[in-house]
């Protein structure tokens, strides 16, 4: 059999009580095997005999002490102690007696906040009053109870509210009871808990969508350049070409019945022949292809003059 040693889940809390009034200790432990509980004032053990009319029970691993009408003498250090072969623990606190009265009143209030979806929440208040108040949760108004997913604890007046691991159902409306005899206060705050397919925040979304748009727009222009780049030049190469091959054309004429000068060996004109050359260099391959049958053709020998 597995052994533990005890813990207290839920510790003791500090009471304010009025003169006359129940003063009530509660506390939670657990531990294997099940511990024995004994309750202590300033060091001394308590039973009926030192504290006459106390209450004391134990059970599925609740311990309390019951003090039915509290006087100042009943002032003091209150603690429980759990013990099996395991261990011990120990849990103390204080017992205010008083004649004086206060409702209770909030010097910490309930804080609405937004969270992302897995995270911890923690839910704090600070409240006072005379006696001590009762405190309680709320949300969407039905009463929490302390345990694994929503642990209620207690630190001299800071009261606090941990939901370890949030999801978008525990959004709601969370409010703080804390009652007296004399009175009762009430603070209340918003959750929210954003899930993973919340969408992104409005102006993120204008963000990336304008900056979408300006490239597109660099883009179209950018293909619009290349697109008129390309037709002039187009156009550049195909006059060019057709002058070109208009030059090539005049060989295929008949020459003129006059003797051939001494000077010039080539029967095309000098003019056509570099436009010729200058169409070849920048003209694309098709028309390359369909002028260079031209470049073999020569003009027929003139006939001599009679």
């Amino acid at each position: 059999m597995t052994t533990k040693a005890p813990t207290f889940t839920q510790p003791l809390q500090s009471v304010v009580a009025l003169e006359g009034s129940a003063a009530t200790f509660e506390a939670h432990v657990s531990g294997s095997p099940v511990p024995e509980v004994s309750w202590f004032r300033d060091g001394q053990v308590i039973s009926a005999a030192t504290l006459p009319g106390v209450q004391i029970s134990f059970s599925d691993g609740r311990a309390k002490l019951v003090i039915p009408a509290v006087t100042a003498d009943n002032s003091g250090r209150y603690s429980i102690q759990a013990t099996n072969r395991s261990g011990q623990a120990t849990s103390t606190v204080e017992l205010l007696v008083t004649a004086e009265t206060a409702p209770p009143n909030f010097t910490q209030r309930l804080q609405s906040m937004t969270i992302r979806q897995g995270k911890q929440v923690r839910l704090d208040v600070r409240v006072t009053g005379i006696p001590t108040p009762v405190v309680k949760f709320y949300r969407d108004g039905a009463e929490i109870q302390s345990s694994l997913d929503f642990q209620i604890s207690q630190e001299g007046d800071l009261y606090s509210l941990i939901i370890a691991e949030a999801y978008p159902e525990d959004s709601g409306t969370y409010s703080v009871n804390a009652t007296n005899s004399v009175g009762r206060a009430t603070s209340t705050a918003e959750l929210l808990v954003q899930g993973e397919e919340e969408v992104v925040p409005a102006k993120k979304t204008k963000t990336i969508v304008s900056t979408a748009q300006i490239s597109q727009t660099r883009q179209a222009r950018i293909e619009k350049k290349i697109e008129a780049h390309f037709d002039a030049r187009s156009l550049t190469t195909v006059e060019m070409s057709i002058e070109g091959a208009t030059g090539q054309q005049l060989p295929h004429k008949a020459p003129p019945r006059m003797p051939p000068k001494p000077t010039s060996k080539s029967p095309t004109p000098p003019i056509s022949a570099a436009k010729v050359q200058m169409a070849r260099q920048q003209s694309p391959s098709p028309i390359r292809q369909s002028l260079s049958p031209v470049r073999h053709v020569r003009a027929p020998t003139p006939s001599p003059v009679r």
